[in-house]
């Protein structure tokens, strides 16, 4: 295998009608959304983006002999084997990124599982059961303001009512990005009879941190995802003039709102938790206007519920004190919540026992870490058995154009999880 680069151009065919190698197919995906000024992406859901990423999966799929399927929530399905026939195997990711996000997080899992299927036929496998790789969709979230929108809707954990009502920055409502792109919107909603075909789900994903690096592991498999959730905090001042308004006369919802930041950073430093204000928007938004509005996402994660409900419950209450000093009006909502998920024991076991001597060639076992990052294996593991394997990154840096992963553990990625399907699909 050759170097896993985020550059590199081509265009998303597989090739003459033969399968893309690891190297062309990551080639293929470098210049979709790629921002040139950033060097960051912008694959968001139902835009140009989205559709020449979902081009290049269809491409990939053809060139594979694979049957492809589009579910009604917008998933993407290639299929080797009959999808009908039950007990699956399934494997895959997702291509959308977060705003200037990295080339890793979501395609390397893609990747990885097309080029896992071209080793098991290079390894003449014999398939017993149905394989299947996705590219689920809006998994980041970045464009509606809530991750794992493909996955929730096929879960049944996103109503319908509550998919609809999602906006953009833009005010367009997600039924209208859908139908824009061809896609039925009308027809989503939860897909039991699609989840009761499958065996197991494995997402293989870049790690989203550095316990590999420090451990000196190419691969390790996945634990549990820590709780997390994202809220929205509105606060609401008034609007006035910035060079004429004394200071002692201002309802300035800036303040309060930099007050709850420092609040969330010490809350969590406190508990051992995580807690970020990342989004922020501002109304009027002018450089010589005190704003009327104030509006923070909080995004929160924990390793256990107690310590997440503590976390945001003091922040909110550092907020609120602030606001009523300060003669603010405060709103706070939920908007997302995923409780913590521990991946199926036996599923992780086995994986653990095919890997061990295999993708590290040691005899050692692979090493299990947990996580604070969300994936579609969460959301999926409350319907179907679950597991995951996380690729090493050397700087832990993730969301970011300097995220990365070195050619020797890409292709270590590969092997592991050529491994792991051969050992769950070819038995």
């Amino acid at each position: 295998m050759t170097a896993a680069r985020p550059d590199g151009a081509g265009g998303a065919g597989g090739g003459g009608g033969q399968p893309s190698s690891f190297q062309a197919m990551w080639a293929q995906l470098a210049p979709i959304g790629r921002h040139p000024d950033s060097g960051g992406y912008r694959r968001y859901a139902w835009t140009g983006a989205d559709a020449e990423c979902r081009a290049w999966f269809r491409a990939q799929a053809e060139a594979r002999g694979l049957v492809l399927e589009t579910d009604r929530n917008g998933n993407q399905w290639a299929w080797l084997g009959d999808p009908l026939a039950g007990d699956a195997v399934v494997t895959g990711s997702h291509l959308d990124s977060v705003p200037d996000g990295g080339a890793f997080d979501g395609p390397l899992g893609v990747v990885s599982s097309f080029a896992a299927l071209d080793e098991l036929r290079r390894r003449g496998a014999e398939f017993t059961r149905p394989l299947a790789i996705t590219n689920f969709g809006d998994e980041e979230g970045a464009r509606f303001g809530l991750a794992c929108v493909g996955s929730r809707l096929t879960a049944g954990q996103l109503t319908v009512e509550a998919a609809h009502r999602l906006r953009d920055a833009d005010g367009v409502t997600l039924p209208q990005a859908m139908a824009a792109a061809g896609h039925d919107p009308d027809a989503i909603g939860p897909d039991p009879e699609r989840l009761a075909r499958i065996g197991a789900f494995v997402e293989l994903h870049v790690e989203q941190g550095r316990a590999l690096d420090l451990t000196g592991d190419p691969v390790g498999i996945a634990s549990a995802i820590w709780p997390h959730g994202r809220w929205r905090f509105d606060f609401r001042g008034e609007a006035n003039h910035a060079g004429t308004t004394r200071l002692a006369d201002r309802r300035d919802p800036m303040l309060t709102y930099a007050e709850t930041v420092l609040a969330a950073r010490r809350e969590a430093e406190l508990a051992g938790a995580l807690a970020t204000f990342g989004k922020v928007a501002v109304e009027p938004n002018g450089v010589n206007a005190i704003p009327s509005l104030v509006r923070g996402w909080l995004d929160s994660r924990a390793a256990d519920q107690g310590t997440l409900d503590t976390v945001v419950a003091a922040v909110e209450q550092a907020a609120r004190e602030h606001a009523d000093r300060a003669g603010i009006d405060l709103d706070v909502v939920r908007e997302s919540f995923t409780p913590v998920v521990e991946f199926q024991h036996a599923l992780r076991d086995e994986l653990g026992t095919l890997l061990k001597g295999s993708a590290r060639g040691t005899g050692r076992a692979v090493p299990v870490l947990s996580t604070g990052a969300g994936h579609d294996a969460g959301i999926l593991s409350a319907s179907v058995p679950t597991a995951m394997l996380f690729v090493r990154n050397p700087t832990g840096i993730s969301h970011s154009p300097a995220e990365h992963a070195a050619e020797d553990d890409c292709a270590a990625g590969v092997t592991a999880l050529a491994d792991v399907l051969e050992g769950l699909a070819c038995r």
